[in-house]
């Protein structure tokens, strides 16, 4: 391994701004070096947390040393940030969204590109316990093959009291979650998306939606519901999907869920009518005793490296970047389509970029 440490300087430091240093702690490859915000007392506090604080992006640029930028702020200043970088010959790592559309991630590319320069979005969620779990079971056909995946993230905060209120800016939850759980399905499953249905909530009143639901139809048979909800006081779990010999089941981040499927070496026996309300039902009786197996979820499948593990290697030349700049055009372009089917009220088809 390269014993080359990398140095980061985070615009926007603000709270994922801040948070990246501590990611990027765990790394031995990557070192944040310094810090600039527009505001002096995140400079402030980043001068106290030991880096380096810019008192302008101009100084920022300025400076030999500094090799990568890390942006964290507003959406809609990604791209203008980013060019600039590229042209004063830095890296880049963009939170997500990595910008307001995929015309001006487009954009972004080609500024990457004309610099020889390394644009890498941090698409984080890829390497999340609950995710990983579900992959690790689509990918080995635990409970059989998939034919239905839900992905939900409920909350009962509303939307965050700063700029992922204003549209402009790039505010609302599509953006905000939905952004990662489309990155997740997409990056787990090999397949075109065919159709997308959507609608978006605006019950508090925001210009923006807080929260969401899409119903996507792929190729090769899987259907995926994602839904984001900020006005939910009961939540539903994070994960529920079915396989053709069973069903899982993540209710939240901590893991707590089980798998049940079908017993293959026990006798099939009709399941016996139970009083359902004022009926009888045989359908919707639980399966008979030893009819199925209850296990606990299958350890989660392992990415091959961290994020700035990754972002070292692929800005020495030895690696691929595990977030591919296609994978994240395709996740802006299906957001697109979802924010269209919402707007018309129709199922989008024929847009997605997906190449086998």
């Amino acid at each position: 391994m390269s014993s080359i440490k990398h140095t980061v300087v985070i615009v926007g430091y603000g709270g994922m701004g801040s948070y990246h240093t501590q990611l990027i702690k765990e790394s031995d490859r990557v070192i944040v070096s310094g810090a600039f915000d527009l505001l002096e007392d995140r400079r402030t506090l980043a001068a106290e947390a030991g880096y380096t604080a810019y008192s302008s992006y101009e100084e920022v640029l300025a400076d030999p040393d500094v090799e990568i930028i890390l942006i964290a702020t507003p959406n809609d200043v990604h791209k203008d940030i980013a060019v600039r970088a590229f042209q004063a010959g830095k890296h880049v790592v963009c939170e997500k969204p990595v910008a307001m559309s995929s015309a001006e991630f487009t954009e972004m590319q080609a500024a990457a590109d004309a610099a020889g320069r390394v644009l890498m979005v941090h698409q984080n969620r890829r390497w999340d316990e609950d995710f990983r779990v579900i992959k690790e079971m689509y990918e080995k056909e635990t409970i059989g093959s998939l034919f239905q995946i839900e992905s939900r993230v409920h909350g009962a905060n509303g939307i965050p009291g700063d700029w992922r209120h204003v549209k402009a800016q790039g505010g609302g939850m599509l953006l905000d979650w939905g952004v990662h759980l489309l990155d997740q399905l997409l990056f787990m499953i090999d397949s075109k998306v065919t159709s997308v249905s959507s609608s978006l909530s605006f019950i508090l009143g925001n210009d923006v939606d807080d929260g969401f639901e899409a119903i996507l139809q792929f190729e090769n048979g899987i259907k995926a519901i994602v839904e984001v909800g900020t006005t939910n006081f009961i939540t539903l779990p994070r994960w529920y999907v079915k396989g053709l010999e069973g069903t899982a089941i993540i209710e939240d981040w901590s893991l707590r869920g089980r798998m049940v499927t079908r017993n293959n070496a026990s006798e099939k026996i009709e399941p016996t009518p139970i009083r359902a309300g004022v009926g009888l039902t045989k359908t919707m009786a639980p399966p008979s005793e030893g009819s199925t197996i209850t296990e606990d979820l299958p350890a989660a499948s392992e990415l091959s490296s961290s994020f700035y593990d990754n972002l070292a290697a692929v800005i020495e030349g030895t690696a691929e970047p595990i977030v591919k700049n296609a994978e994240v055009l395709r996740v802006l372009v299906l957001i697109e389509a979802i924010f269209e089917a919402a707007e018309k009220n129709e199922t989008i088809k024929n847009f997605d970029i997906y190449e086998a």
